[in-house]
């Protein structure tokens, strides 16, 4: 198959590379630099220099492929996706954008493609889980908390991002939107933090950001749900004191008779601080929680991650279970295993038992390896779904 992926950044390259164990893939990117990385990996991989936020050209650059993956930068991922559709191919996306994939639906029937979509680790592998046990279960409330952080803890941030400093910032200052008895309610980004211990790890603090996404509109019936990151104690301290201080304002300021965007010179700031180097140890650790009744009996499912950079192939572990996620969504449809045409974040997808397993020993194959535990009552036991 002839597959494009839009975006060549860290998760971007992950995918290429994974893809063209199997297929021809292209990558495009407006930067240079990310385009010679992924070529020096592969050299069997097509790069071309492109500006991806010139929309009207999409129809004619896609024409040649069998699928498109997308991995943009959040603040222009909803016009991406949509001029995707609108070129009519079926995507598989991981650009974490505030709009609501879901507007895209009736679009994407119209064009008879299919599209997953949001499908990285959280939002991702986490809703698939939860979609496969809607299935398999009653659930009446769920818990989510992941976080992407370096081996080595350097301050005073302790945090590195595979992402732009922007993305990171957005989730630290758009509202969390939770599901508390029945009711979607808002809370301010990196509040009600609690610490949790992770064998391997030890305690780790917990926030929530806005991460629930589609779950808040496929799963109204789960009465409870919520999503919160997790650093090294302290992080958000640092990081609440620099939004409350005015760093991530819009807001133009001037400085020495020169017009400065608060936001724009903290970003500016922040990306040597945390910005993750090409070779740099990190670790992905999560955690899902999904609770409910199974035949009148009270069930528990509880799924853990941790995974850390690969050394042999250099590839950082959130591009590892981010980008192989994506790559096993587009696997998905490659492959016909899922057919149904809209828009279809992964709980939607994951409620299909073949496409979850499929999901999950694709990324057990390639050493992201997700621990299950599951309890009938107080006792923990072993359940086949």
């Amino acid at each position: 198959m002839n597959i494009a992926i839009l975006g060549a950044g860290m998760v971007g390259r992950a995918m290429a590379l994974d893809l063209a164990k199997k297929h021809q893939v292209t990558s495009f990117d407006i930067n240079e630099h990310n385009l010679s990385v992924l070529k020096g990996k592969n050299p069997a991989i097509h790069t071309h220099n492109a500006n991806l936020q010139d929309y009207a050209s999409y129809e004619t650059m896609l024409r040649p492929f069998d699928l498109v993956v997308t991995a943009v930068p959040g603040f222009m991922g909803f016009h991406t996706l949509e001029a995707v559709i609108r070129a009519g191919k079926s995507v598989a996306d991981i650009s974490f954008f505030p709009e609501n994939a879901l507007d895209l639906d009736g679009l994407a029937k119209e064009k008879g493609v299919t599209v997953i979509t949001d499908c990285g680790v959280a939002p991702g592998m986490s809703n698939y889980i939860i979609g496969r046990y809607n299935q398999a279960m009653t659930v009446s409330a769920f818990e989510i908390y992941v976080g992407g952080l370096p081996e080595i803890r350097k301050k005073p941030f302790e945090y590195k991002a595979p992402f732009s400093p922007v993305d990171v910032i957005e989730e630290y200052t758009r509202p969390a939107r939770l599901m508390e008895n029945g009711h979607i309610v808002t809370r301010q980004a990196l509040s009600e933090r609690e610490w949790m211990n992770f064998e391997g790890l030890g305690t780790l603090e917990a926030f929530n950001t806005d991460g629930l996404r589609s779950l808040l509109f496929t799963m109204t019936h789960i009465r409870n749900q919520k999503e919160k990151t997790l650093c090294y104690p302290g992080h958000a301290d640092l990081v609440i004191a620099l939004r409350e201080s005015g760093f991530f304002s819009h807001e133009p300021v001037t400085v020495k008779g020169q017009t400065v965007v608060p936001i724009d010179f903290t970003s500016q700031v922040l990306f040597d601080e945390w910005k993750l180097g090409d070779e740099e140890h990190e670790l992905t650790v999560m955690k899902v929680v999904v609770h409910g009744e199974d035949q009148g009996r009270v069930r528990s499912v509880e799924y853990n991650l941790l995974d850390r950079y690969d050394p042999a192939t250099k590839i950082s572990s959130m591009s590892r279970t981010t980008g192989y996620t994506c790559t096993a969504s587009a696997e998905l449809i490659l492959q016909g295993l899922f057919r149904e045409k809209g828009v279809f974040p992964p709980e939607l997808v994951g409620s299909h038992a073949e496409c979850f397993r499929f999901v999950t020993d694709y990324l057990g194959e390639r050493g992201v390896h997700w621990k299950k535990r599951e309890f009938i009552g107080s006792a923990e036991t072993i359940v086949k779904d």
